[in-house]
């Protein structure tokens, strides 16, 4: 059993830890198709927790996101490990993947709550009432 705990972080909160801690890596854990065509927070990297053809769990998701931390910005003596942001499209699969980096390991592991685009509004439209876009904090498109 893990010793930690995933953290939740609204999109505000979360681009503020960004911006304050510089070894803080944000991962969007959406598909290929949202994160090309619906857009992507700038700077996000993109490593799918699930994914087309077959919508099943990327079973190398930890091992890639390991890779990505290893790239010099894991850990760092007093300072600790570097915290990892997962964001989706209203903050459900990235719990899924955050929960899965704390069992593999991981100490700082933080959700973004409403993810990217947030709930269905009554009309079922996404980023009207909560979100990473609708907060209107950085973002790109393919």
């Amino acid at each position: 059993m893990a010793d930690y705990e995933l953290q939740h972080l609204t999109p505000k909160a979360a681009f503020e830890l960004i911006e304050q801690e510089p070894r803080a890596i944000l991962v969007d854990v959406r598909s290929n198709m949202e994160f090309l065509f619906v857009g992507h927070p700038k700077g996000a990297v993109h490593i799918p927790w699930i994914d087309e053809p077959d919508w099943v769990v990327n079973p190398n998701f930890v091992r890639l996101v390991r890779e990505l931390m290893l790239g010099g910005i894991i850990c760092d003596g007093d300072a600790g490990c570097a915290p990892v942001i997962l964001i989706c499209r209203s903050g459900k699969r990235s719990v899924d993947a955050g929960n899965a980096l704390i069992e593999a390991g991981f100490n700082e592991v933080y959700n973004v709550l409403d993810g990217f685009e947030g709930e269905r509004d009554e009309n079922h439209r996404r980023s009207t009432l909560g979100g990473w876009r609708f907060d209107g904090l950085p973002w790109e498109q393919c």
